[in-house]
Parts: structure tokens; sequence; C-alpha cells
């Protein structure tokens, strides 16, 4: 990897890390053109109260209102693969490079990128795996919630609900 985009790398995984002192899921992303950063941008979910607020929504989001030949010419980097979601946003914009930090933890629509053109670079960054290793292990319930699968928790209620209930914000350590 080039160091410019090493360096976009490196600025989604401080992203990542800042999604995760605010008691969030740590994956992180930066939406980048010719000419740098256009936009950053964290998974928000937990502390937004906000089901679709996934790093790369909210680099779109910061990177703001931008022309048609922007995106065509940009570069999604994230430190995750994308789920299907974020996949729609990469695809509906047109932006034709998504570079991921690792897809071990999570393999998201991949191919269904690289079906439509998508150029799809997978550069496994040993940080990423960390990052979400570690916080899946201590939170499955609301790693299960973020990626839309099924829980008995998620049965009765979301799994923000259940932290909002217990008092424990994952940011914390009251869960020893």
């Amino acid at each position: 990897m080039a160091n410019a985009e090493h360096g976009y790398m490196d600025l989604a995984i401080a992203q990542a890390r800042i999604g995760r002192s605010e008691g969030g899921i740590p994956i992180g992303a930066v939406l980048a053109g010719p000419d740098g950063v256009l936009g950053l941008g964290h998974n928000r979910r937990v502390q937004s109260d906000n089901p679709i607020l996934h790093a790369e929504m909210d680099a779109l989001a910061n990177a703001g209102r931008l022309s048609y030949t922007d995106y065509l010419s940009a570069t999604m980097y994230t430190t995750l693969s994308p789920c299907s979601m974020c996949t729609g946003a990469v695809l509906l914009y047109r932006i034709p490079r998504v570079v991921i930090g690792e897809n071990a933890t999570f393999l998201g629509e991949e191919e269904l990128l690289r079906s439509r053109g998508v150029d799809v670079t997978v550069v496994d960054r040993t940080e990423c795996t960390r990052l979400m290793q570690n916080f899946i292990a201590q939170y499955p319930t609301l790693w299960a919630e973020d990626i839309g699968e099924e829980t008995d928790s998620s049965k009765r209620t979301g799994a923000a609900s259940l932290i909002r209930a217990s008092g424990c914000h994952p940011a914390s350590n009251c869960h020893g």
C-alpha cells in the first residue's frame, strides 16, 4: 500500500478508536479524493442511538454534498468489510474503489462491489482485526445488533436498550 493510502487507513483506524472511546463499535472510515480527505467517520450507532450511522455512512455525511465527479474519483477506506447498507451507498454514489482494513471478523458485500466494477482491496491490517476481535468478545450482543443478526437478547429488546437499562455503557469497564 502506498504511503498516502497507508495514511488514509491510519486515519480510519484513528476514527475506529474514537468510536470505541465514545462507547461505540470500533469501525472507522475515510472518504478520500485526489486532493485529500473528503470526509471522516466512525460507527456512531450506540452514541447517537441511530441505526444507520455506520462508519462509511458517517464519512459520507461528514463529506457533505459532493459533485458527481467528486464521487467518481474517490476511494472509501474502511477498517472493516462493508455491510449491505454501506455497500449500497458506495454503489449509489459510484465510488470506484474501496480499501478494507480487514474482513476476517466480518465478510461484507465485497463480491457485490466487485460484480459492479468496484476495485476492492483488502489490506489485512492487524490493528483493524484486533479492535474488532476485542470488541466482539466483550460485546457479542451489541455486535450482533450492528450487523442485523438476531440473538436471544435482541428478541426482547435492542442491545443498546439493555446497556442503557443496566447503566453500563460499553466505554466503561463495569462488566469486569
